[in-house]
């Protein structure tokens, strides 16, 4: 089977989850038999086109804009003309795989000019990050949503939570949406005794210090917030002998502000970006992992913990209590309460042994999220697709 698929953002151009995802899923499935040809967006110095682990990645021009909305347009003209010429001179092709609405332009132009099934995942909505629609911004995109999901034949979320969202907040068919979880590679997070583990965790912190951190992007959603209002609770019950790690790109300054507000400034580390490999080392040296979500689809970061073998405390948001079981696999808190993240925090921190069967717990689950297991999944769903495309006359 041929697959063109479409994404905004592929290694090394991250910025959420959706990288990951597309890196880690696609060359599963050329395991199992399937062309991949993936359309992206030129980044730094990444070749325009190469082969990676199979998948052929076609990067694309798009110049830059101050307005973002201009720059998805821009970059939907140029995916639509590059991926039009590769269906002419490569084709036919019997799938069409759209990653989320900046896509949606040009893969739905693609599916009806040449008549090929058009698959879509959609990895968040615009309703459930602002927890509502509340202006042109978010109406504009909440309707490029739904255009993907009303023209896509399958329709594919990571969690149950996502796959309730989709069918309320963007009007889908709840038959038309098929659940395939997020999953992990746990092969490449690296062991305390694989490097010099302690000269690597004092660029953080002291030895005495316990570690807490969060990664990932620092918007509103993600409740960064809520740890940093967690921390002097945390901070007064371990005696000061905490260092609040904060990983992600992005604006900082309202955190840091708060952080300092607060008087935990001293005991806040804002690290920016981290490169991968860092991540991974930094894992491994971490004493707990914290994601307080108000809303959050699935929680890959979760896995990247429960890989690394560090306990992970989690608000009970979106998809999380999904991929994360209260007890057994890490702590589940309530969202936006920093009273109940704190006392999640402190249970791991409090209690080693308790923290180290969940670790062991929590690395056993992984099992349910083998990336080979899911893209025999998707395969499912795009066979089924290719199936109903034949016995109906377009």
């Amino acid at each position: 089977m041929k697959i063109l698929a479409l994404s905004w953002e592929f290694p090394p151009r991250i910025v959420g989850g959706i990288s990951r995802h597309v890196a880690e899923l696609y060359p599963e499935l050329i395991k199992l038999g399937h062309e991949i040809d993936l359309i992206t967006v030129e980044f730094g110095n990444a070749p325009m086109y190469e082969v990676v682990e199979g998948i052929r990645v076609h990067r694309v021009p798009v110049g830059d804009s101050s307005n973002f909305f201009e720059w998805v347009g821009k970059m939907n003209i140029s995916m639509g003309d590059h991926a039009g010429k590769l269906m002419l001179e490569e084709g036919p092709f019997d799938i069409i795989h759209a990653h989320d609405w900046l896509v949606s332009d040009a893969s739905i132009a693609l599916k009806y000019l040449f008549r090929v099934p058009l698959v879509a995942t959609i990895h968040a909505t615009e309703h459930g990050r602002y927890n509502g629609i509340y202006n042109d911004e978010h109406r504009y995109v909440s309707n490029k949503e739904k255009d993907l999901v009303y023209h896509a034949w399958r329709v594919i979320v990571c969690s149950g939570y996502m796959r309730r969202e989709v069918a309320w907040a963007l009007n889908s068919p709840w038959d038309k949406v098929d659940v395939i979880y997020n999953g992990i590679r746990r092969e490449k997070k690296p062991r305390w005794d694989e490097f010099d583990a302690w000269s690597f965790r004092r660029r953080f912190a002291t030895d005495e210090e316990k570690i807490v951190y969060y990664v990932g992007r620092m918007s509103y959603e993600k409740g960064v917030a809520v740890l940093l209002s967690a921390a002097p609770k945390v901070l007064w019950e371990m005696g000061g002998d905490v260092k609040f790690v904060i990983i992600g790109g992005g604006n900082t300054d309202h955190l840091k502000k708060m952080a300092w507000d607060l008087g935990i400034w001293h005991k806040c580390y804002f690290t920016g970006f981290m490169p991968e490999d860092d991540l991974n080392k930094f894992q491994a040296i971490a004493d707990c992992a914290v994601f307080p979500s108000l809303y959050e689809p699935f929680g890959i970061v979760a896995l990247e913990s429960f890989a690394a073998r560090v306990p992970v405390v989690v608000s009970d948001a979106g998809g999380l209590p999904e991929v994360v079981q209260h007890t057994k696999t890490g702590v589940v808190t309530w969202a936006g309460d920093y009273n109940s993240l704190a006392w999640g925090i402190l249970q791991v921190l409090k209690n080693p042994s308790y923290a180290k069967w969940l670790v062991e717990n929590a690395y056993r689950d992984l099992e349910r999220f083998k990336w080979g297991e899911l893209a025999v999944a998707t395969e499912e769903v795009y066979e089924r697709v290719v199936r109903e495309r034949k016995d109906f006359v377009w």
